[in-house]
């Protein structure tokens, strides 16, 4: 094992810790308690984030990888991003599915139309346009955040990242607004449980694009990343693009195509 030329990361409690506290968090689903599912998010979140922070310390006071097991690792890494990625495109493409079962042959219960009778959908060009506008906007300062850094321009690096950081913010904020404001929830009918649970499970992912891009801010500042050696920023680039496209398919199928 002292011979392999791979970084091996040490034993580590963490994972355990945050693989428990998301069994139980799961198991309290069927339990009005929402303190406790808070209590035990917050435990699951606790475990992750120290599992991170141990890996990130790990490999940043280990020095330089060989350039071989860099390559190996990178292209392991690189091939489970895209297998994730498939995987949350196809939890998204049965939202789509669902969606278009519903409209394009709306049944007698919803008033044979679509939207359904009696519903006050939100108006396609007012925040839902603005959203749009915000996260692709971010898409671009993460372009071009990924590009100072590889043009070791550091203080451009930062400026892209904080301005991608706080767009993500913004599109959260607009999200909830956005929410308070609708005129049905998610039962009424078909169309509030696709709507609230499709753009609910995007809105999650623009939380955990942005916490990523936030830990990757700091380590920029930190001089964790090179202008070649600098996975973490790519993977969390990517995911930011998948959430911007996956945004787009909403924006267009279900806001506007929808009203």
């Amino acid at each position: 094992m002292t011979r392999n030329p791979f970084h091996l990361v040490e034993f580590s409690p963490w994972p355990l810790v945050g693989s428990v506290g998301a069994f139980f968090f799961y198991c309290w689903f069927s339990f009005l308690v929402s303190c406790l599912w808070c209590l035990l998010f917050m435990f699951s979140c606790f475990g992750y984030f120290s599992y991170y922070v141990s890996v990130v310390t790990s490999c940043s006071s280990s020095g330089s990888f060989s350039s071989f097991s860099y390559w190996v690792c990178f292209c392991w890494i690189a091939l489970s991003n895209v297998v994730v990625y498939c995987f949350w495109g196809s939890f998204f493409f049965a939202f789509f599915w669902a969606y278009f079962h519903s409209s394009l042959a709306p049944t007698l219960e919803l008033g044979g139309c679509w939207p359904p009778v009696g519903l006050d959908f939100l108006n396609p060009f007012s925040v839902p346009l603005l959203n749009t506008a915000v996260l692709l906007s971010s898409g671009v300062s993460v372009t071009w955040a990924h590009h100072s850094l590889m043009e070791k321009n550091r203080v451009s690096g930062l400026q892209g990242l904080f301005v991608t950081v706080f767009l993500g913010v913004y599109f959260t904020f607009l999200q909830v607004g956005e929410y308070y404001d609708a005129s049905f929830s998610i039962s009424d009918s078909v169309f509030g449980s696709v709507f609230f649970v499709a753009t609910g499970f995007h809105g999650f992912h623009v939380l955990v694009g942005s916490t990523f891009l936030m830990v990757c801010l700091f380590r920029v500042m930190s001089y964790h990343f090179s202008d070649g050696h600098h996975f973490g920023f790519e993977a969390a680039a990517w995911y930011w693009h998948f959430v911007d496209v996956v945004w787009l398919f909403l924006y267009l199928c279900v806001y506007w195509w929808g009203s």
